[in-house]
């Protein structure tokens, strides 16, 4: 049954945020980044979005000026719906599924994570302290930017990408907050084994120093991780300014890890060795000696292809294309450099996500199956309800935008059945 939500006070969103991060409090003392370009900057452009939703600012969001996507806001009292976008991504991205989710009585709104897009602090330098872009950090982000939305609670935390361990741990530590999570295209990997526990954490196979990353480098030809060129000073560069130039990167990129691409024919990994992971596209396990700009572009698509292309026309790509011009990728990539900042999570060691849970993917996406293991370990060990997963046909990694339909109608059966 869909609940109306109550206006949260300023004494209770206080309360909340105290409670849940006490042992958080480095994290809190961090000082109010300095103005920024974006300080400055309007909302987007109503003509680039669907009717019916509408882009705006909310002032002190945990110290941020957070850039939103909003749908359903026209009547009180509806409950929420918060969606949370992964990398390279925008609140834009789900800018195909928000309508259809407010047509069926939701409060849906996306923001900009910090780091992205409108949303200040923005542009992000290397060197910029990499406290705040810590999970605990950004979940504090979503408390306070649902307090500042008028809601006590969502109806469900929905995330993509970097934006779905986010919504994890939102179910995770506030499930009073957050009481159903839908998952996408990245499994939950779980929180970290109490400290009285066996080692489990996301790998529990794994025995002594991890040397994976330089085994695969021992490959023929030399392969690197993704997630590791993107902790490099060099990757921002090497990305925003592509030799192909931005908007043919990033269309490179988008395509390969669509279902437009046909080497996309994903299957689960039999264990994290260099062997097994050298199965993987080179766009998640590179060429030693490329950048992703590089790396991405012998698959640029044919213009005839492009021209085709409904799910993300060149106009769509362009808003992207525009937003990373301006701010780079530094913001998103130091969301990739947390290291020693995550470990602030062990105060949740041992949560299980125990409110409704589903995870939804791209039946032709292998980010699904690069931790090998992680999708079973969220089926049968990590969420205590849930709901089932949903591998949907002719999607990639970009589920939302490449079949929108059955995303938002499998979205609106999860909440019937979580409520």
């Amino acid at each position: 049954m869909i609940r109306p939500d109550a206006t949260l006070t300023r004494r209770h969103l206080l309360q909340t945020l105290a409670m849940g991060f006490a042992p958080l409090a480095v994290v809190t003392r961090i000082p109010a980044a300095a103005p920024t370009p974006n300080a400055s900057i309007g909302p987007l452009n109503s003509a680039v979005l669907p009717k019916g939703i509408r882009s705006r600012f909310v002032e002190g969001v945990n110290g941020l000026r957070m850039h939103m996507l909003e749908a359903g806001f026209e009547a009180p009292g509806r409950p929420a719906l918060l969606l949370i976008h992964g990398f390279p991504e925008l609140a834009y991205s789900w800018r195909n599924i928000m309508v259809p989710l407010a047509t069926a009585g939701y409060h849906v709104f996306a923001p900009d994570v910090r780091g992205y897009g409108r949303t200040t602090p923005s542009p992000v330098g290397y060197d910029d302290d990499l406290r705040p872009f810590g999970t605990a950090n950004k979940l504090k982000d979503m408390l306070a930017l649902v307090a500042a939305m008028g809601h006590r609670t969502v109806a469900a935390v929905i995330g993509h990408d970097q934006g779905s361990p986010l919504a994890g741990w939102c179910a995770c530590a506030h499930p009073d907050v957050f009481p159903a999570v839908a998952l996408m295209s990245a499994p939950f990997s779980g929180t970290p084994a109490p400290a009285s526990s066996p080692a489990k954490g996301p790998h529990p196979a794994a025995s002594g120093p991890d040397t994976i990353y330089d085994d695969l480098g021992r490959l023929s030809p030399p392969r690197k991780h993704y997630q590791r060129y993107y902790q490099t000073r060099e990757a921002n560069e090497n990305m925003w300014h592509a030799p192909q130039g931005l908007h043919a990167f990033l269309r490179a990129y988008y395509h390969m890890k669509s279902a437009d691409w046909p080497q996309n024919d994903p299957h689960p990994l039999v264990a994290r060795t260099p062997d097994e992971w050298a199965k993987l596209p080179r766009y998640y396990v590179m060429d030693r000696d490329k950048g992703m700009a590089e790396q991405v572009a012998a698959e640029m698509p044919s213009p005839a292809a492009i021209a085709a292309n409904r799910w993300l026309p060149d106009a769509d790509l362009r808003v992207y294309a525009e937003e990373y011009g301006r701010t780079g990728f530094q913001g998103g990539l130091n969301g990739y450099r947390r290291g020693p900042v995550d470990r602030e999570l062990d105060a949740f060691a041992g949560r299980k996500i125990e409110v409704p849970a589903t995870f939804l993917g791209g039946a032709k996406d292998w980010g699904i199956y690069q931790s090998p293991g992680a999708l079973e370990r969220l089926e049968q060990q990590g969420a205590t309800k849930y709901l089932g997963t949903h591998l949907i046909a002719d999607a990639g990694h970009w589920v939302q935008q490449e079949q929108p339909a059955q995303v938002s109608r499998l979205l609106l059966d999860f909440l019937k059945r979580a409520a």
